[in-house]
């Protein structure tokens, strides 16, 4: 007389399961003469991916999270649980979610499986770039506020190259008479360029109208008159 075989594991669905959102399988053993199945190990049941693993409270088995990848009839093939056991097959249905027909997003992977594209979001990017926009301006303006001053001291150091002349040539001469016009037009504007003797002291530059009268000695009579200090002809620059 042959024995009735001893119930093994059994799938149990609490609820319905539906393609892209979570639900719940249990895979437990009833007979409490039989000791309950192990944990299964699996990351996929068929077309379900598993995505958590709890004990029942009693013990008698385990709850196992699932997620339906695919619409249609899914089934799970037998699991292997050692010793001899095996779990039975199981066949799920798992319904569509829209109406047929209706754009299925994020589910599957057909034409109609593609999200629409994010735009990009400008307003909160303006939004951000606001204080860097506003730096950026600010230092601009400041720049722009500078450059007066920076042609000032490019000037200035021009003429400390070239002045006092160290011989009388011609183009020595020159090059001093150059750099002392663009460092007076630099601090008076371009009507500097044209000064005589005269006109600087009308300004108070009279270390200016000495240099003017020493260069036209030199370069025009040919003279070697002696030229005012350097410090004397920046003092009344750097004063104003």
């Amino acid at each position: 007389m042959s024995g009735t075989p001893a119930p093994g594991p059994v799938w149990k669905l609490e609820g319905e399961l539906a393609v892209g959102r979570l639900g719940t399988l249990q895979l437990r053993q009833d007979d409490p003469a039989q000791p309950p199945p192990p944990r299964p190990g699996e990351e996929r049941l068929g077309t379900l991916a598993v995505r958590g693993v709890e004990a029942l409270r009693d013990g008698r088995g385990w709850r196992i999270t699932v997620e339906p990848l695919a619409p249609g009839l899914t089934l799970v093939p037998p699991l292997d649980l050692g010793e001899g056991r095996s779990t039975p097959e199981l066949r799920v249905l798992v319904p569509r979610t829209v109406p047929y027909g209706a754009p299925w997003l994020a589910v599957g992977g057909g034409a109609q499986d593609r999200l629409p594209p994010v735009p990009f979001p400008w307003a909160w990017t303006l939004v951000l770039l606001l204080p860097l926009g506003l730096l950026g301006w600010l230092a601009a303006r400041g720049f722009r506020r500078g450059a007066p001053a920076r042609q000032r001291r490019r000037a200035r150091h021009a003429f400390s190259r070239h002045w006092p002349p160290q011989s009388g040539e011609r183009a020595e001469l020159d090059a001093a008479h150059a750099a002392g016009r663009t460092l007076l037009a630099a601090h008076f504007g371009p009507e500097a360029l044209s000064w005589g003797p005269a006109a600087l002291r009308e300004h108070g530059l009279d270390p200016w109208a000495a240099w003017s009268s020493s260069l036209d000695s030199a370069r025009f009579a040919g003279a070697a008159p002696a030229f005012p200090p350097l410090a004397a002809l920046l003092a009344p620059l750097e004063r104003r």
